[in-house]
């Protein structure tokens, strides 16, 4: 009888382990280009909760001319949602900041919602990143931050040059993968960027980077990667951002 020498690929959601926290996820009420309303918040969040997740830090963006999110804005928004009954999961608060001109002015002040432990959530634009990046991290880390980058398998601009990620890492950036990469979610190229920052052992987290109800249907698709394994302890690694530990 002839048998497949390959594994089985799993659906991203049994990779998750029981207790598994998101860092990363637009389910806060009307801040950004997530959840609009109070409604979609609890519905989105209770199907999470369903596929899996125990716990789950908010990082609405906070993007110069676009979601102008105030710190104060976003735990009062936060309280908001925390504070109904409808919900029995963990949620945190922290932000998902565009590293720009408000940023810098932010980072000075110390006005920074952080993950945990002065972990701080950064993105950069997709169409080109700053010139000074590697001052804006260094300066981010001398007032006491560690800059997590979402999604570095997401700046295509920086595929044909794969030592900028090494040099990224070595300027003391932590990696967070989005999940959603690794079934396709975002397109071919985005998912082989994510298998090779995998195996060159570069991703230190992960996130879900949810925004809608529509994005829970890609946890149902199977893992694209090849190195699931090295995907498995960057997932296991999110337990550091528990409230539990």
């Amino acid at each position: 009888m002839m048998f497949s020498i390959f594994k089985k690929k799993p659906r991203l959601f049994e990779l998750m382990p029981s207790g598994f926290i998101d860092i990363h996820s637009h389910v806060l009420p009307g801040l950004d280009d997530g959840c609009k309303n109070m409604t979609q918040s609890i519905e989105l969040i209770q199907e999470m909760q369903k596929l899996g997740f125990s716990e789950l830090i908010a990082t609405p963006h906070t993007m110069t001319g676009v979601w102008e999110n105030s710190s104060e804005g976003i735990k009062e928004s936060w309280n908001s949602l925390n504070d109904t009954q409808e919900l029995t999961m963990p949620l945190n608060y922290a932000s998902e900041y565009l590293i720009d001109n408000n940023f810098l002015d932010r980072m000075q002040k110390g006005d920074l919602l952080c993950l945990k432990d002065q972990r701080v959530l950064v993105e950069l634009s997709y169409f080109q990143a700053p010139i000074n990046l590697f001052e804006i991290l260094f300066e981010l880390q001398l007032k006491g931050y560690i800059p997590v980058l979402a999604h570095p398998e997401r700046y295509n601009y920086y595929f044909s040059d794969f030592k900028i990620f090494e040099k990224l890492k070595k300027a003391g950036c932590l990696f967070q993968l989005n999940l959603m990469s690794v079934v396709g979610h975002y397109g071919p190229e985005t998912m082989k960027m994510s298998d090779r920052l995998l195996e060159a052992n570069l991703i230190d987290y992960v996130g879900s980077d949810i925004h809608h109800k529509g994005h829970l249907e890609a946890f149902q698709r199977k893992v694209q990667v090849k190195n699931v394994k090295a995907l498995k302890k960057a997932i296991a690694a999110n337990t550091f951002f528990s409230k539990k530990v």
